[in-house]
């Protein structure tokens, strides 16, 4: 059973979209390097619903394959950045 794992971010006022994208391409590039990984996604709130995101201006979802695969995911080098 897949697991789904949802991180949401509040950027400081100062983080630039320069910033923002650099760690995009990362959390992006873990796909193919994280045995285990079979999805990852990461945007800002859509527009729509963006009222009700509390502050938040980042997330992220990470679909791994199994439980089992979380701490591997968690400890991988591509996630450390």
């Amino acid at each position: 059973m897949p697991v789904y794992h949802v991180v949401l971010f509040k950027l400081k006022p100062d983080v630039t979209a320069e910033q923002v994208d650099k760690w995009r391409d990362l959390i992006l590039a873990m796909k193919g390097q994280v045995p285990g990984l079979l999805k990852i996604s990461f945007g800002k709130p859509l527009p729509i619903t963006a009222h009700r995101a509390q502050g938040f201006n980042v997330g992220l979802v990470a679909v791994l394959d199994k439980i089992d695969t979380v701490p591997i995911y968690a400890q991988h080098a591509a996630h450390q950045p």
